[in-house]
């Protein structure tokens, strides 16, 4: 696996949990990434394919220039990252968050059935469009300002 060097790779904004789905979360100073379960204390943790999911706060200042108050976090995304297109990154590409985690991304955007408490308070969610989904490869420690790289998988 060869580091991709790419004028992409960016940085975390903020980290985020939250208890239950479908709400908005708590930004936190640092989050722990725990492999093949996603981010503690995190209810979309758990072995499955969606276990953290990232927004880049690019998504989130479309939201704003609505004028519409919103923060990372707010669209229940775990990790709020900068400097990448998350939604340009193929299923399968593997991100470095921080020193030591590494994920892999599973899904992009996703269906979004119910309208959740999000939507309703923001009326519109960038979350299905532009947010993705990644399960932990290699947990470790992340916080703002964190560094992302970019992995290609060949």
């Amino acid at each position: 696996m060869t580091h991709h060097e790419q004028a992409g790779d960016g940085r975390i904004v903020a980290v985020s949990v939250s208890l239950k789905k479908g709400v908005k979360k708590t930004n936190i100073l640092l989050g722990s990434l725990i492999e093949n379960y996603g981010l503690e204390n995190d209810a979309h943790a758990g072995d499955w394919h969606r276990q953290v999911s990232l927004l880049a706060i690019e998504s989130i200042s479309k939201i704003r220039e609505k004028g519409i108050d919103v923060n990372p976090g707010d669209f229940a995304e775990n990790i709020t990252t900068e400097g990448i297109k998350l939604w340009e990154l193929p299923v399968g590409t593997r991100l470095k968050l921080g020193e030591d985690a590494l994920v892999e991304v599973t899904q992009i955007g996703k269906e979004c059935h119910d309208r959740c408490a999000i939507y309703k308070q923001v009326g519109d969610c960038v979350m299905p469009r532009e947010g993705i989904f990644v399960k932990v490869l290699k947990g470790g420690i992340v916080g703002p300002a964190d560094g992302i790289q970019i992995f290609d998988n060949h």
